[in-house]
């Protein structure tokens, strides 16, 4: 009887199916068991080839060659990871293998990781799906029971191909014609452009912004400030003559109560998470970059199985679920929460339309706890923090609003309009979860209608103002998800709506990344600035290449291909075109390209000026010339603390001459000294540092080698 092969993503997730499914003799990149056979991949192990692959003129990059647009993609087997591929392929070759299930990511990438690989084995056997959306024991059980024929993810495989395929064509061609042009490393795409346009046009209206003076007129009575009501509805009043003749106006003069509006409103909870939302919490709370959060997410959910799928859009669960409810907050042992779980186990749960909606939920449902119980002292203190906030979320959306009255009062003065609300908490809600929400306090109104009241005295806040804020990566995000701000056309903004912003949640960590990477970006102090480099680029850029318009429709149209609603090769005909009129227009383009951070130091390989560039490991010199590549760091962040001061420092130097440097005070310490002053406090790891270390170990043998994304960009030189 012949043995099903079962492909996963990753070590850790084969090692997990392998355990399930009783497999329990370990082979070189394969654990074999009686009825089955579990192998994995290394995140793609297969890719799409170079230009180079082609045709020999594509090994130098010259303007004369574009567009390259070959006819029929080739996939290459990445080097690196070879001897894993090879015992996949030799797995599905074997004679004892009647079937394979596909049991990586579920989501577009992951058929794609799965897809190319059988496609260069060139395999032709049964395929069936594993589609589920946690790691725990049940589920992968429940999902081994309920297998899926792969023919009806062919499909979303094509979806992935075209998409993949459009990036080769627009994201190469582009680079390159953009490169050849100017002779800079540059490079551009449909997501990485649109979200750098967004961070240099925040840039430019906050230089372009004139900071302008304001007044509100207030009133006290009573020992309660109340805010005039501007006619147009805003009280802020930017004229100063206006302003004294109002205060003219009142000076001296008592008021009537004029209205005293009470009305019950409610508060709902927030939505449960999905990976943007979480990512926007995460740098907001902790100062976590996506990637780190997206990172802290995967291990949550493959190794500690604490939570469900990460890469989701939905904030939704869907119907199915709801009869777990119950024992995923039995599973609730974090001493914050473990009350609230408990009192929630003891009521009838909110399961409102805002948390379940089946026809909401897309390839996967919100991110909530599993049904497994998780030992707090298995998690780091950043896993601990993300788990929180999930747990946190997940006890709020089962909770009732919040309920509470609201009390308008209205005060008329000279016949100027004056109010204060009170808010009067009737049932707390879902806001006695956590000490983080904003308190509603009852208070006692002092005010009935048509009241006679005595005016103590009648003033004026100065203010101006505010430019814009800069990014962080928590807006960015925001923004991403919901760039209608950066469309005019309503039907266009419908789109972005429909398909979720530009990018997807399982790519943005990785656009941002990249950005930086690139030097199109840097961070200070948490904010996003774009460097000279970035502001050119996207003057460089043919204007649809920076709209977040241009992403939209792609993703409009491999969501049809995934449905089997629109034609794959129509899709790509229509990209190919797409892309000889980008090319065209970089050639025609007479707009250059000029460095503002060449500095007076020569490269030591080709003798080029260097450049001064920041990235987020610190600052460092590159060459000038592309080719070339030489780079070399001048300083690194570090998170060590200044003993004066608690800043950061940073270290600079190489070997012996590493030095701490704190930017804020100026202290100043060599590494070997402030080593010798750290064993001299302890000479030995405590218990909770060689766990990190061990957790930390862990991590890195399971992280996946092989990124699509990342794997892109090592064919450019930055």
């Amino acid at each position: 009887m012949g043995k099903t092969l079962v492909l996963a993503e990753k070590p850790s997730v084969g090692r997990e199916i392998g355990r399930v499914l009783s497999c329990k003799r370990k082979s070189d990149g394969a654990l074999y068991g009686d009825k089955y056979v579990v192998t994995w991949a290394l995140g793609h192990l297969v890719t799409l080839a170079n230009p180079e692959s082609y045709h020999e003129r594509y090994k130098s990059w010259n303007m004369n060659d574009l567009p390259m647009l070959p006819e029929k993609m080739k996939l290459v087997v990445i080097k690196k990871t070879s001897r894993q591929f090879n015992v996949v392929k030799n797995l599905m070759n074997s004679k004892d293998i009647t079937e394979i299930v596909i049991a990586t990511d579920a989501g577009r990438e992951g058929e794609l990781v799965a897809r190319w690989i059988i496609e260069k084995a060139r395999v032709k056997k049964p395929i069936k799906r594993l589609w589920i959306s946690s790691q725990t024991d049940k589920a992968i059980k429940d999902g081994f029971k309920n297998l899926k024929d792969g023919k009806a993810y062919w499909n979303l495989y094509r979806s992935a191909f075209a998409r993949s395929k459009a990036d080769w064509y627009v994201g190469l061609n582009l680079t390159r014609a953009l490169t050849c042009k100017h002779n800079v490393q540059l490079s551009a795409g449909r997501v990485q452009t649109p979200t750098l346009n967004m961070i240099v046009q925040r840039e430019e209206e906050i230089n372009k912004f004139v900071p302008a003076k304001f007044w509100e007129i207030k009133c006290s009575a009573k020992n309660v400030e109340f805010n005039l009501l501007g006619k147009d509805g805003n009280s802020r009043i930017f004229n100063k003559e206006k302003r004294d003749s109002l205060l003219d106006k009142l000076k001296n003069e008592d008021g009537v109560v004029k209205s005293v509006e009470e009305k019950i409103k409610k508060i709902n909870a927030p939505y449960a998470y999905d990976l943007t939302t979480l990512q926007i919490d995460a740098n907001n709370k902790y100062g976590f970059s996506a990637k780190r959060t997206l990172q802290i997410m995967q291990q949550l959910y493959e190794h500690h199985k604490a939570v469900t799928y990460p890469r989701t859009d939905s904030k939704y669960i869907s119907k199915d679920i709801v009869p777990t409810l119950k024992e995923r907050l039995e599973t609730i042992t974090s001493s914050s929460y473990k009350g609230f779980a408990r009192a929630l186990l003891r009521t009838k749960l909110n399961i409102s339309s805002r948390f379940v909606d089946d026809k909401k939920v897309t390839d996967h449902h919100a991110i909530i706890p599993t049904e497994q119980t998780v030992f707090l002292n298995d998690l780091s203190s950043d896993e601990r923090k993300i788990y929180d906030l999930i747990v946190k979320r997940f006890l709020e959306v089962l909770s009732k609003p919040c309920e509470y009255k609201e009390i308008k009062v209205k005060l008329s003065v000279k016949d100027e309009l004056f109010n204060v609300t009170y808010k009067n908490i009737i049932n707390q809600g879902w806001k006695q979860i956590g000490s983080d929400n904003e308190d509603i306090k009852n208070e006692q109104i002092k005010f009935k209608k048509d009241d006679k009241v005595k005016i103590d005295k009648v003033f004026y806040n100065e203010g101006s103002t505010k430019p814009p804020s800069r990014y962080t990566e928590a807006l960015l995000l925001a923004d991403m998800e919901n760039p209608k701000r950066f469309v005019k056309e309503s039907k266009m903004k419908e789109t972005l709506s429909s398909v979720g912003g530009i990018g997807t949640v399982a790519t943005r960590a990785d656009i941002i990344e990249k950005l930086y990477n690139t030097y199109y970006i840097e961070n200070k102090d948490g904010k996003i600035h774009p460097t000279s480099k970035g502001k050119q680029l996207v003057e460089l850029v043919p204007e649809d290449i920076k709209s977040p318009i241009l992403t939209a429709k792609w993703e409009m149209e491999l969501t049809g291909i995934s449905k089997g609603n629109v034609k794959e090769i129509k899709f790509t005909e229509n990209i190919k075109n797409y892309t000889k009129e980008l090319v065209e227009k970089v050639k025609k383009d007479n707009v250059t390209f000029k460095h503002d951070n060449i500095t007076g130091e020569k490269c030591p390989d080709c003798g080029s000026n260097l450049l001064k560039v920041n990235n987020k490991q610190g600052e460092m010199l590159v060459c000038k010339d592309r080719e070339c590549g030489y780079k070399r760091m001048l300083n690194r962040a570090t998170n060590a603390r200044c003993p004066e001061c608690h800043k950061k420092m940073i270290m600079v130097g190489e070997g012996d001459k590493k030095m701490f440097i704190c930017n804020n005070c100026g202290f100043k310490e060599k590494l070997t000294s402030w080593n010798k002053k750290k064993e001299g406090k302890s000479n030995q790891m405590n218990k909770k540092q060689v766990k990190n270390y061990m957790n930390k170990m862990k991590k890195d043998a399971d992280k996946p080698l092989n990124n699509a994304f990342a794997d892109s960009l090592s064919k450019f030189k930055f």
